[in-house]
């Protein structure tokens, strides 16, 4: 299987001969850790059952005995036989034998997702977040290679959970594939349940981009995180430039991997804690990570050297990020010096009894043993190790540092452990901001919140008062589908260019955005930023997403890019997510828990032109917590791609722009009345001014 081509994966399963067994996980990449779904005998024949229908019954004698191993020392059939002995990254679209460069785009996108470049346990088929799965075995890709190969543009695949479905009939204007992942009757949407449907190999859990086939690698989070600790700093600290000022924050494995890019990028000392060597030393010879210790002396001799130097730096503590705030908590309490101005955490916590949170009583190695073989004693060693985790940075909070929940669920969990993170007795409400609410949300509904209900320990909470969302504004990105790094930088000046000609009439409020953006990608380039696919990200609104298709797609006509773009987003975006602790937390008028915007979001994309689209239980803040949805579009050049992408992305923008319109933000009011003023077929319903809690009072009082 080491000489296998691109049209080898796209035959089919390969069952005659069978691939060689593998009886034990490679060492030399990072592996899921093995789950516990707990599942009684007739389920655990179940679990066999349903991966052997995917081989006819003459290889079931040699094949089920091998799944069952996997299931037993696993908890999941990965099929490990199967998995390709191929170099795994997205290849250029004319290298792929489909019939339709639509279904090429597919498998760029897939490739990349699976790249041991980019994914955090590839043989998993986990992209990151310690769960995010492409797939869920790999008889699924072989088979999901296949019918892309063999699809046409009047057919569309269908992807449930993992499973390819098949291919039925449509039409042209029809998605070429529709993806569900997670998508459980509500009142079984628990995660004991979901360890069970995963192990049955019946549900998954897609994350937000991993099980739609659109994420990038790290630089979407780095470009996010960027931003994000430049406005801590305006916010908090008063300073645009952070030369000198200490972010510390942990994981460097997934997604979190972005943070020590971020931190040099942002101009700040980052030290970020990981627990995992093998994530730590990817980081490192990536050169997203410039240095590392494993002596909690020395890194804090070193945070205190870099502080002096002001230089930028990211340093890597190989260790629990819990031993290391204690550590500068003792600092403080023995010199009177703070260490740390900033503070957030990126371990998985949305997965936290299952490897997305190590405790700090014990070692890497022995977590992972007692994960496996006590899972009562390690949820309560995770609970114990959260409330210490939180002590040490309320102490430090009290000192005049400032921390915020980086949306992955750390004060949803801790406040599930018992810690001190709450703000009053709503289960929503916390002593630290979230950097979604407060960095996406709408300013004057949340400053209202804080008037009204919050009791937070500083007041001066909103370290970017930008109300992203409710302008509009979100994680776009594209992919070069030719693989060149020169389409990457005509791409960047193309958008640039877009950006800074909008920038010229944008209103008060979204100008700097588009500063923060065009700045952004004018230095893209310089930080090495791509892992994986020729792929970009920034913030742009609706107009701004709709310009740069149309320029692009032009530009590709032009033969000034060489080949086709596809655009995406994050799921994580205006429209793309309800999600009651993160993207919708501060929808105030009682919806945050209901999610009709991502469902109309998907179907909405769906008859208005995208390639692929996507829809999931979960991501970011855990299963059963959100419900998310995404997209892929091609852009060809052809008048058809422009008008897909005119239709399609202004929807996409402007589903969100009303259900926040409609739940009272004045900045999302005024967005929706400029879209409808520029575009004659629009009608948004806005609400009338709010009454009063006086005359509220007095009706029940009348009554």
């Amino acid at each position: 299987m080491s000489s296998l081509s691109l049209a080898d994966l796209c035959s089919g399963l390969p069952l005659d001969p069978l691939p060689p067994a593998q009886t034990t996980r490679d060492p030399s990449v990072s592996h899921a850790p093995p789950k516990m779904p707990s599942l009684d005998e007739k389920e655990t024949k179940l679990a066999l059952k349903n991966a052997l229908r995917y081989f006819p019954a003459p290889l079931h004698s040699t094949l089920g005995p091998e799944f069952a191993r996997e299931l037993k020392q696993y908890g999941h059939i990965y099929m490990y036989r199967f998995r390709p002995h191929f170099d795994m990254r997205a290849y250029p679209i004319q290298d792929y034998p489909c019939r339709i460069p639509q279904a090429a785009a597919m498998m760029i996108m897939i490739m990349n997702n699976l790249d041991p470049n980019v994914a955090q346990f590839p043989h998993e088929l986990v992209t990151y977040g310690g769960n995010g799965q492409v797939l869920s075995n790999w008889a699924q890709f072989w088979l999901l290679m296949n019918y892309l190969s063999r699809l046409d543009d009047d057919q569309t695949l269908v992807m449930v959970s993992g499973h390819p479905q098949g291919l039925f009939p449509s039409h042209k204007w029809a998605p070429r594939c529709v993806i569900s992942n997670g998508m459980v009757v509500p009142n079984y949407s628990s995660k004991e349940e979901y360890e069970k449907m995963f192990a049955k190999g019946v549900s998954m859990y897609g994350q937000m981009t991993a099980g739609s086939y659109c994420y990038i690698g790290p630089q979407g989070i780095v470009h996010g995180t960027t931003l994000t600790l430049m406005n801590a700093g305006r916010e908090y600290l008063k300073l645009g430039d952070l030369s000198g000022k200490v972010f510390l924050t942990s994981g460097l494995g997934g997604m979190s991997g972005a943070q020590a890019k971020a931190s040099a990028v942002a101009g700040c000392v980052g030290v970020i804690a990981e627990v995992s060597k093998e994530a730590l030393l990817k980081r490192h010879k990536q050169g997203w990570l410039m240095e590392w210790t494993d002596n909690l002396d020395d890194c804090i001799a070193r945070i205190k050297r870099a502080k002096q130097e002001k230089k930028a730096v990211s340093l890597g503590y190989l260790g629990n990020v819990v031993d290391l705030w204690e550590r500068v908590v003792v600092d403080y309490e023995a010199t009177g010096e703070l260490l740390v101005e900033l503070g957030s955490d990126q371990t998985s916590l949305h997965n936290p009894f299952g490897g997305g949170y190590y405790p700090v009583q014990l070692g890497f190695d022995e977590a992972l043993q007692v994960m496996k073989d006590e899972p009562p004693r390690f949820k309560h060693l995770v609970q114990e190790s959260l409330k210490r985790h939180v002590d040490a940075i309320n102490k430090l909070a009290e000192a005049g540092m400032h921390f915020w929940d980086y949306g992955n669920a750390f004060l949803l969990e801790a406040s599930r452990a018992g810690a001190d993170v709450r703000a009053g007795a709503s289960a929503t409400v916390f002593r630290y901001p979230s950097y979604v609410q407060d960095i996406m949300g709408s300013v004057t509904a949340f400053l209202a919140s804080v008037t009204s209900t919050r009791n937070y320990l500083h007041s001066s909470l909103l370290f970017f008062c930008s109300d992203l969302f409710s302008l509009g504004f979100g994680p776009f990105r594209w992919v070069c589908a030719s693989g060149l790094p020169e389409d990457l930088s005509t791409t960047d000046n193309i958008a640039l260019e877009t950006m800074e000609e909008l920038s010229k009439n944008a209103s008060e409020s979204s100008k700097r955005h588009y500063v923060d953006n065009c700045r952004w990608i004018r230095e893209a380039g310089k930080h090495q930023l791509v892992v994986g696919s020729q792929a970009r990200i920034l913030y742009a609104n609706e107009q701004g997403r709709k310009a740069i298709a149309l320029a692009f797609n032009k530009a590709i006509a032009e033969g000034r890019l060489k080949g086709p773009v596809v655009l995406s987003r994050d799921h994580h975006d205006v429209s793309g997510t309800d999600s009651p602790f993160r993207e919708t937390s501060n929808i105030e008028d009682g919806s945050q828990f209901c999610a009709d915007m991502a469902i109309q979001n998907v179907i909405g994309d769906s008859f208005r032109g995208a390639t692929w689209v996507a829809i999931h239980n979960g991501g970011g803040v855990g299963w059963g917590e959100v419900i998310n949805g995404g997209f892929g579009l091609l852009l060809d050049g052809s008048e058809d791609a422009a008008e897909r992408a005119k239709m399609m992305l202004s929807w996409d923008v402007l589903n969100g722009i009303a259900r926040r319109s409609w739940s009272g933000h004045p900045l999302a009011q005024e967005t929706a009345s400029a879209a409808m003023a520029a575009q004659p077929k629009l009608i948004i319903t806005v609400p009338h001014q709010p009454p009063s809690d006086q005359l509220l009072d007095s009706c029940f009082r009348d009554s």
